[in-house]
């Protein structure tokens, strides 16, 4: 089928409009910004804007060691087993360093403005979907490769954002009103759905606009769409009471954060089919996409593209809400962040392009659009100079750009590097998950016979896990119903207890507790204090095993103790030193948007 063919085929977009915020539907072309398309006619004189020299610029280049896109090893894509334990992940040949010169000029000497990667054209004043050279390259990678068959007529359209907070704070703006109780009546009160543990970056986005926080009960893979506090109980049951029924879903569907859940094809389409059935927009954020690991599931498996993205790689991913999204509800936010730095930011939306055009307005007279100076820099490594005359470098060894092959090799190299740092990880707490305890049997009865008295072992789960599919993250789950001072102690005093004890020495290791990404004060108060998040990310790779090894041992530790005075020691601490600061220790980290190991 060719792609004309199938393009004929498809519907247009489902028509959106009655999901936009009343000041999103009133915004216009900003009169300044729709005036740029015409700046970038070769020889025209620049008479009507108020751009300033680029000949005053204190920049004269931009330059940087950038990394070559296969520095790092790769995994396979249909495993056999478990990454192998090699830690020598740095390319090591004489032909191919680990690094190129990357250059950006004052002037790339290009009169096209989608060639055109130079300093005068990327600090100057500019269009508010994002760089243009950058922009068609992301655009044309989005609708090529990313998702190549998204099936509605004509496709996605894409829009450049300072990262995915941005963007999700932008699709908010759009397609929610502010409420306030004191001004607007409870029927109009909008609503978020989001998965029961979820990012809270968004909901501390959604909440002061008034917004209903909405949690839908997870499980291995991540949002339900039947049973029990799954996405079809939620709205077939809402309480009008509590305001209009939600019509906005945020979620993170690889890797999720913080349960490393992966949903996989079939529980999107259940999930999809619902959204249609109750008119729900789907915010789709997907940082760790492409950090998916077919060695925690080997019969896990994408489906078989309809339209192959050019690359066996991504082709191995389990796609996108954008794959089966035919109405045009999927908002999806993707970041440089995970791919390149977090201090980039630097990402996009993809949609249907009656959104983005909304979107595009707020970001006219808000953001304007990413730094120029970003922009520039990641344009020149990925497309590189475009002509012979253009005194630019890009960060192939040639002084060429990456390309779509070379980014994509990137890709492939960081999910090798984060597959074995999670495989490392997953293997000690598998290990360290029971406390052994060994003795004689009196010890462990009241049974007193001398002739009896042999050698026992009492072993007991302390914790459990699901290996990730990917993600940056492993969810653990503890039982504190299993220790010895359960009945004297409430397992959330305990659960705060041992956060502590792994603060200190020799354990020395900060973990995430799962109060930080709980949806509700009610699953605060009823499962979070059970969880904790490990981030193998930001371990160095050759310290993972003792770092995990640390958090095993201090979980080992703290159920050996069998004093509750040992347990009110280590929370008077943590407790006194909150009461002399402005936040400490615990108090402190649950503000925080991440985790560290």
């Amino acid at each position: 089928m060719s792609s004309s063919t199938f393009s004929q085929e498809l519907p247009d977009p489902l028509d959106l409009s009655h999901h936009l915020s009343r000041s999103t539907k009133a915004r216009e072309a900003s009169n300044i910004k729709k005036f740029y398309k015409y700046f970038t006619i070769p020889g025209i004189a620049q008479l009507a804007g108020g751009l300033p020299n680029d000949k005053y610029f204190p920049f004269d280049t931009l330059e940087a060691e950038v990394a070559h896109p296969n520095r790092w090893k790769r995994t396979p894509n249909t495993p056999i087993g478990p990454p192998s334990d090699d830690t020598a992940s740095v390319a090591k040949s004489k032909d191919d360093p680990p690094a190129s010169r990357l250059l950006v000029p004052h002037d790339s000497r290009s009169t096209d403005p989608l060639k055109m990667i130079d300093l005068k054209s990327a600090l100057q004043y500019g269009q508010a979907q994002g760089y243009p050279s950058l922009y068609y390259f992301i655009r044309q990678f989005t609708r090529e490769n990313l998702h190549p068959s998204v099936p509605y007529k004509g496709g996605p359209e894409v829009i450049l954002t300072c990262g995915s907070t941005d963007g999700f704070s932008k699709t908010i703006q759009a397609l929610s009103n502010e409420w306030s109780a004191e001004h607007d009546p409870v029927d109009e009160r909008p609503a978020l759905l989001v998965e029961e543990y979820c990012y809270m970056n968004a909901v501390q986005t959604a909440r002061p606009r008034g917004m209903n926080i909405v949690p839908v009960a997870m499980d291995a893979q991540g949002m339900m769409a039947s049973g029990k506090g799954g996405l079809e109980d939620v709205l077939k049951n809402w309480d009008s009471s509590r305001g209009r029924r939600p019509h906005l879903m945020y979620t993170v569907t690889i890797g999720q954060n913080p349960t490393s859940g992966t949903l996989g094809v079939a529980r999107r389409k259940e999930l999809y089919a619902l959204c249609v059935k109750y008119d729900i927009i789907i915010v789709e954020d997907d940082p760790y996409w492409y950090i998916q690991f077919p060695s925690s599931s080997p019969g896990l498996r994408a489906p078989k593209p309809v339209k192959s993205s050019g690359f066996d790689f991504i082709d191995s991913l389990i796609p996108s809400y954008l794959s089966i999204d035919y109405q045009g509800r999927v908002v999806r936010l993707d970041t440089f962040s995970k791919t390149a730095a977090p201090g980039c930011r630097l990402g996009w939306i993809t949609a249907q392009p009656a959104l983005v055009e909304r979107i595009l307005r707020i970001t006219e007279t808000s953001t304007q659009q990413p730094s120029g100076f970003v922009q520039a820099m990641v344009a020149e490594l990925v497309m590189g100079p475009q002509n012979a005359n253009d005194p630019g470098r890009g960060g192939a060894a040639d002084g060429s750009g990456w390309k779509v092959d070379g980014w994509v090799r990137w890709l492939e190299g960081l999910r090798g590097n984060y597959e074995r740092r999670m495989s490392t990880m997953c293997d000690v707490l598998n290990e360290g998950k029971h406390v052994v305890k060994a003795g004689r049997r009196l010890s462990f009865s009241q049974v007193a016979d001398d002739e009896d008295e042999w050698a026992v072992v009492e072993s007991t789960k302390m914790f459990d896990f699901v290996r990730p599919l990917g993600g940056m993250f492993v969810w653990v789950r503890f039982d504190f119903s299993s220790h010895p001072l359960r009945k004297e102690v409430a397992p959330a005093r305990l659960s705060q207890a041992l956060w502590v004890l792994w603060t200190k020495k020799p354990y020395l290791c900060l973990v995430a507790p799962g109060t930080m990404f709980a949806a509700t004060q009610d699953i605060v108060e009823k499962d979070a204090f059970n969880c904790f998040r490990l981030c193998f990310a930001a371990c160095p790779e050759e310290q993972v095993r003792d770092i995990t090894q640390r958090f095993v041992d201090g979980a080992q530790a703290f159920w050996r103790i069998k004093g509750k005075k040992k347990i009110d020691d280590l929370l008077s601490e943590e407790e006194s030193a909150a009461s002399n600061a402005s936040g400490s220790g615990l108090a402190v980290l649950t503000g925080l948007p991440g985790s560290f190991c």
